[in-house]
């Protein structure tokens, strides 16, 4: 698919089907969040797939954010591994890069037919406790992923984007 159609047509999903997603497509999606660019190329994002019952169970617990999908993935980074900017203090790629991540898994995701939903309303903290994850490893965000159900519908602000001359300026 070219990627401007692309980039139209996703959506937010917060309805799935109870379908789980299949491996090959899995490779696929984490292919595109390893393939991702990184500053420096340190690649400090860590993905974490929750699909037992035991791990959605916990999840779903925590965030009402998780909308039943069959797949949660939980993207943190590890503080250790990101690039720091030696020009300015407290200046890092983690958050960035795995952001970077994410996108390119939802993209992919959304060209093979799954949908996903970027969730920032959770504990990160708590979660990052709940799923024992190590101390310098801090959660960023979570991407409940599956296929979307039959109610699964854009936001009525899906379509609204600020103009052009709003979000650019050039200098």
């Amino acid at each position: 698919m070219e990627f401007i159609r692309l980039a139209e047509e996703r959506f937010s999903v917060r309805d799935y089907q109870d379908r789980p997603i299949e491996q090959e497509k899995i490779d696929l999606i984490l292919k595109a969040g390893q393939l991702a660019p990184t500053a420096a190329n340190f690649q400090p994002q860590r993905i974490y797939m929750i699909r037992s019952a035991e791990g959605l169970a916990k999840i779903r617990a925590i965030t009402r954010c998780a909308f039943n999908a069959p797949v949660v993935f939980m993207f943190a980074y590890d503080e250790n591994v990101q690039w720091r900017n030696r020009l300015e203090e407290g200046i890092t790629s983690g958050q960035q890069d795995v952001s970077i991540a994410a996108v390119h898994m939802m993209m992919e995701a959304w060209d093979l037919g799954i949908g996903s939903c970027w969730v920032d309303a959770f504990p990160n903290s708590e979660t990052a406790k709940a799923f024992n994850l190590p101390e310098n490893e801090k959660v960023v965000m979570l991407m409940p992923m599956g296929y979307p159900s039959d109610k699964a519908e854009p936001s009525p602000k899906h379509k609204e984007t600020q103009p052009l001359d709003v979000l650019v300026k050039e200098l």
